[in-house]
């Protein structure tokens, strides 16, 4: 049996009459089908009840990018510029689950948004358009930019921390750990870091693009960049899919041997 693999979705308005949709790209399933090795399963923006249930059957969580942005609310931060994205449907689901999930050890990989909400859910804060800040990069790529391989290509190198989780997950690849290149296509970024995020690597801004978490029992890492989208020729993206994918089927084994020993004492 595959690890069921949880996705999160964002609620987006869908059709001419803008019917709100429970949403997650299809990068995110074929990433799922494919590198990790999993089932997907797409989780509703329902709320913390809803999630909460869900995460009892899961074997891993993949924390999705959006255009949309966590709402400053839960991190103290200013009122967004008027027309910026939220999704506080998302915010009150996800927020919540991050902290389950890490705390019951189910492996947890974090893209992008995703890893925005894994620095608020923990305690941390968000820079919003990181663009506009001084001697900051832009970190964003025109909405308008029709051509895929230029809007998810290469946009910037990071450097990544020796010793780090990341550079481990890495190692025996051929890379430079001072430049890796990557894409970019987010406005916010993580400002303060939570006690518990562990930062692992950073744009030549400083901007801070990877990290794990700190006394985590299980695998517990987020990304800025979209690895999704191009894992099928990079093998540092591909890398890091594997080996969640490792680490869910896992926890998949150990849960199912779990079951197993309930049933058998059940039985006698």
């Amino acid at each position: 049996m595959r690890p069921l693999i949880g996705i999160s979705c964002c609620v987006k308005p869908f059709g001419p009459t803008g019917m709100p949709n429970h949403a997650a790209s299809d990068h995110y399933v074929r990433v799922v089908l494919g590198p990790v090795g999993g089932m997907p399963v797409l989780l509703p923006a329902a709320g913390e009840d809803v999630s909460r249930e869900l995460l009892s059957r899961l074997d891993g969580l993949l924390l999705t990018g959006s255009r949309s942005n966590v709402c400053p609310v839960y991190y103290d931060g200013p009122n967004h510029a008027e027309g910026t994205p939220e999704d506080r449907d998302r915010d009150s689901t996800t927020l919540p689950l991050i902290r389950a999930a890490i705390a019951a050890g189910v492996p947890l990989l974090a893209i992008c948004r995703g890893f925005q909400e894994l620095n608020v859910a923990l305690g941390g804060s968000l820079d919003q358009r990181i663009q506009d800040m001084e001697g900051r990069l832009d970190h964003s790529t025109p909405s308008d930019q029709a051509i895929a391989r230029v809007k998810t290509g290469k946009a910037h190198p990071v450097r990544v921390a020796p010793g780090s989780n990341l550079a481990r997950l890495w190692a025996g690849l051929d890379y430079d750990p001072m430049a890796v290149p990557v894409n970019s296509l987010h406005n916010q970024g993580v400002a303060r870091p939570a006690a518990r995020l562990r930062p692992e690597a950073w744009a030549p801004d400083g901007t801070i693009e990877a990290a794990s978490i700190d006394g985590a029992p299980g695998f517990a890492m987020g990304v800025q960049w979209h690895p999704e989208y191009d894992w099928d020729r990079d093998a540092l993206s591909r890398r890091i899919f594997d080996r969640f994918g490792e680490r869910a089927a896992e926890f998949a084994a150990r849960r199912a041997g779990q079951g197993t020993v309930r049933l058998t004492v059940a039985a006698e």
